[in-house]
Formats: structure tokens, C-alpha cells, sequence
């Protein structure tokens, strides 16, 4: 699948080389360990690429990046791009599972750590034997073994050359690998930093994981496009956020389970938050709760923007403008350059932007497709490139967006995507389940925690605490069932098929 009228080579690692050609010394990154102008990070970049020319990544290669927030990462993500190969970006929080299973799907050439940072890719790193190793002018890593496979083919245009991937769970059950071009996150990048109004005066603070689009694209990306400055977090840390807000971060974005801890941590501490130089907040990656809306908005003196976005569009579709201060939870208009229209989900007609039916998207965001997967692509993404969101939505009268729910069971927890299958995967490979129901449930803060229902096999009495423990040795914490009831039966209709609308009834 690909796309047409794309600017020829362009690539991620440009915006730098741009930044370095007009403002070589403008702090461009930061982490605990130091800071890179503009310049050095091109330079950086640069060493990164040579590196993994040098360990024997070639153009069209998948490169598995095990991590969390860190300037080396961000280097090897734009030096895997500049030399054509793919960066698949996985968070160090999966499990061992999960990380292979991924690393196998996508025929990883080599699998690089970030073990300075993280407790948990050191931790994977050893387990796979990987092997320390120093990027000259980038840092120290684990190196995985070398591993024969086939390239992909490599196109000169930015709309066709994947630039990274990004895991999905999906309906399924199984990894689905969103192929995303150079252009869909440049597009995504660009534009939403016009949005946001930002330039070489802003700090921006980056504790959402590069691993998952929000953070590389909206995040990362949409500050470097800027030309801004953007402080890496490899884990959130609301004393961190709060001495951060108070003396220097103009630019903060989070999931609102975050806004939701930095409020509870103030009141914890009895602590007035302030942020004097802060002048653009917003809430991604779940729905955004009324409530906790107006709290952070009334403890932080800004407007709390909205928006929505999927992986599989880079990831923004719609979002609220600066200008726009909605006391509602809209998520404001599409973003230039994307087409949206509403279709009932059933006959696939056109409706009116009034009424509820699929928000169906086309523009430069969209990906490239699911790696290895026509089937899953095919059923999201037609021949003319619209895609099908999954998400049941209506415009306003002023073409604002609105979201009345999800057409697929996806669960959002603190911002990362779970998908009903795998958890229920994992729990019915227990040897006293006989199967599971998996659900999402909203919380008061904006959140949704994973609820469980298991039916078990006749003459077995395994304990909810353990069948947990169970899941929790496969699945990344997040994905953790927070209750698990046992029943006789779950409820099923006449062809067997689970009701799990009668779950929570």
C-alpha cells in the first residue's frame, strides 16, 4: 500500500539537519544524563547511523529499539531512518513475551537496549545475551545478536519509505506491526506544532513513551519540527513534573492519568501547583473526563486542550485549537491536510455530520499498513486510502469533533492500548480456565481499568489472586487484569457467542 505526492528523500533525521543549518547551538534535547544543541544532535545522528551500518544494518532492515525516554534512543530512531532501515520502537515495560513475539513477527536484523535508562531493557537485554556496546558521540546500549533476514524494498519518496513501526495488539489477539512513513509523521509532526503555536521559545516536556505515537509524533517530532527545546522523562514522576512546571515548561502534554496524579500528588503534599511560564496543556491517548478537565485547568491557570488520534494515523486526527477554550470535552476540528466523514457502520452509506455513525479518515497520516497482514489491513483501510477509525463519532455545527464511543473493544489504560484478545489469550492459557471474557472499565479519572470474567473447569477452585499472577507473567503490567471474578458461566447467546455487554449489567 502507498501514497503519492510526497517530497522525494525526505526523511525524519531532516528536521534536525534543518534546525543544525539555521540554529546550531539551540538546546534541542535533554535528559538526566546531559543535553545536545542542534548541531550535536545532527552529529549524533550521524555516528548512530555509521554505527549500525558498521554491526551490519543495511536499508530496508527492522531494527527492534527495547526502551524507554532517552537522547540515545531518539538518535538511533532518526539514524535507523537516515540509513533506510526501520525503527520498530518497543517499550522496555513489555514482557519477555511480548518483546519476542514481536521481534520474530517483524524479523528484527538486530535488537538494541537502552539499558543506561531502564531497569527493564536491562533486564530483557540479559536474558537474551546481548552485549554492551558504546555508539561513539551517542552512548552506551545492549547489542542483540546479528540475524539473517530479508530486507525490505527501500523507496526514495518520504510517502512510501516506512520509517517506523508501531505495535498494535488488534482484535485479534495477535501483534499487528502499523507501518508508518517518514511523511505520516512528519505530516502529523509538523502540523501539530503549528497548531500548538510552537517555536524556538518553547520547552516541551516529553514523559509520554517515544515507543507509542503520541510521544514520537505529536510529542517529539512536533517539537523538533519547531525547533523547540524537549526535555526527555524515562518515567513519570510527578515531584519531577511539578519543579519542571514551576521554572521552565512552557509546553506539557500527558495522558490524563498523569494530569490526574500531579493533582493528587499536590493535594497529598498540600502544595499549590504553579506554573508561570506554562502556556499550552493538553490530554491524549484517552478520553479526557469533565471533571478532571476543569481541575487541571483551575490548578494549572491554562486550558486543558482535547483531541483524538489512533496509532494507525501518526496519530492525530482532530484537536482543539489554542484559541478555542471549550468548557466541553470536544476534540476539536480535523487537522489540515485530513479528510474525515461519518458512515453507518452497517450499509457503509454517508451520514450527515450530525448524527452518530464510523469516522472514516483519509490524508498523509494515514499508514502505510499492517506489516505482513493484508487481511487486517484490508478490513480497515480501503483502495482509495480512507480508513476506518473504529471509533463512533459526529461533528457540531462548527465541525468539531465528538466522540460518543468505540466501536471495538479497545481498552485505554494510562494512555497505552489494550486489546481484549490478548488478555484473554493469556488467562485461557491457564490450565483451569475454560475461557474469559476481558473489559474495560472508565474511572473517575479519566482512566479504564482491565476487568476479567473467567469461567473455569469443572471441579477446579483456583483463587482470582492467583489466575492474575498467572497473566501478570505474560503481560506488560498495564495490561493486568485490576479484578478478575469467577463464574458458573459466562453469559453467552445462542450461537455462543460471549454477551459481554451483560457482564457489567
Amino acid at each position: 500500500m502507498t501514497k503519492t505526492a510526497a517530497a522525494q528523500g525526505t526523511r525524519l533525521a531532516d528536521i534536525v539537519r534543518k534546525q543544525a543549518g539555521t540554529a546550531p547551538d539551540h538546546i534541542a534535547l535533554v535528559d538526566e544524563s546531559g543535553s545536545w544543541t542542534f548541531a550535536a544532535f545532527d552529529v549524533a545522528i550521524d555516528q548512530a547511523a555509521q554505527w549500525l551500518t558498521s554491526v551490519g544494518v543495511r536499508g530496508g532492515d527492522r531494527v527492534l529499539l527495547v526502551n524507554e525516554n532517552c537522547r540515545t534512543l531518539v538518535a538511533l530512531i532518526l539514524a535507523a531512518g537516515r540509513i533506510d532501515a526501520w525503527a520498530v520502537i518497543v517499550n522496555a515495560r513489555l514482557s519477555e513475551r511480548e518483546i519476542k513475539t514481536m521481534r520474530e513477527h517483524c524479523g528484527a536484523r538486530r535488537t538494541i537496549y537502552t539499558t543506561t535508562v531502564s531497569d527493564d531493557a536491562l533486564a530483557h537485554a540479559e536474558c537474551e545475551g546481548a552485549e554492551t556496546a558504546m555508539i561513539p558521540g551517542v552512548g552506551e546500549i545492549a547489542l542483540g545478536p546479528l540475524a539473517d533476514v530479508v530486507p525490505e524494498p527501500v523507496f526514495a519518496s518520504g510517502a512510501e519509505q516506512c520509517a517506523a513501526m508501531i505495535y498494535t495488539t488488534g482484535t485479534t489477539g495477535n501483534p499487528k506491526g502499523v507501518m508508518l512513513s517518514h511523511e505520516s509523521i512528519l505530516y502529523v509532526g509538523n502540523q501539530t506544532g503549528k497548531i500548538r503555536g510552537m517555536g524556538p521559545h518553547d520547552r516541551v516536556y516529553c514523559v509520554l513513551p517515544v515507543s507509542h505515537i503520541f510521544g514520537l509524533s505529536s510529542v517529539l517530532l512536533g517539537t523538533l519540527a519547531a525547533g523547540a527545546t524537549i526535555e526527555l522523562a524515562a518515567k513519570f514522576s510527578a515531584s519531577d513534573l511539578d519543579q519542571a512546571l514551576r521554572t521552565r515548561l512552557t509546553v506539557y502534554q500527558g495522558v490524563p492519568a498523569m494530569h490526574a496524579r500531579l493533582l493528587e500528588y499536590a493535594e497529598q503534599h498540600d502544595i499549590t501547583l504553579s506554573a508561570p511560564h506554562l502556556r499550552y496543556t493538553s490530554a491524549g491517548g484517552s478520553p479526557l473526563d469533565p471533571d478532571l478537565k476543569r481541575r487541571v485547568e483551575a490548578a494549572l491557570g491554562t486550558y486543558l486542550h482535547n483531541g483524538l488520534g489512533m496509532t494507525e494515523a501518526a496519530p492525530t486526527i482532530a484537536v482543539t485549537r489554542p484559541i478555542d477554550e471549550f468548557d466541553d470535552i470536544s476534540c476539536g476540528p480535523i487537522i489540515p491536510g485530513t479528510e474525515a466523514r461519518i458512515v453507518d457502520p452497517e450499509t457503509k452509506e454517508h451520514l450527515p455530520d450530525a448524527q452518530v455513525g464510523e469516522l472514516w479518515i483519509k490524508g498523509p497520516g494515514v499508514m502505510l499498513g499492517y506489516y505482513r497482514n493484508p487481511e487486517a489491513t484490508a478490513a480497515v483501510l480501503d483502495d482509495e486510502g480512507w480508513l476506518n477509525t473504529g471509533d463512533l463519532a459526529h461533528f457540531d455545527e462548527n465541525r468539531s469533533l465528538w466522540v460518543d464511543g468505540r466501536s471495538k473493544e479497545l481498552i485505554i489504560r494510562s494512555g497505552f492500548n489494550i486489546y481484549p484478545p490478548e488478555v484473554e489469550a493469556v488467562i485461557n492459557s491457564h490450565p483451569d480456565v475454560v475461557q474469559s471474557a476481558v473489559i474495560g472499565r472508565s474511572t473517575s479519572d479519566g482512566n479504564e481499568e482491565v476487568l476479567a470474567f473467567v469461567e473455569v473447569r469443572p471441579g477446579s477452585n483456583p483463587a482470582p489472586e492467583d489466575i492474575i499472577a498467572f497473566a501478570a507473567e505474560n503481560l506488560a503490567p498495564y495490561k493486568k487484569p485490576s479484578e478478575l471474578t469467577i463464574l458458573d458461566r459466562l453469559p453467552a447467546g445462542p450461537t455462543g457467542k460471549l454477551l459481554k455487554h451483560k457482564l457489567l449489567a
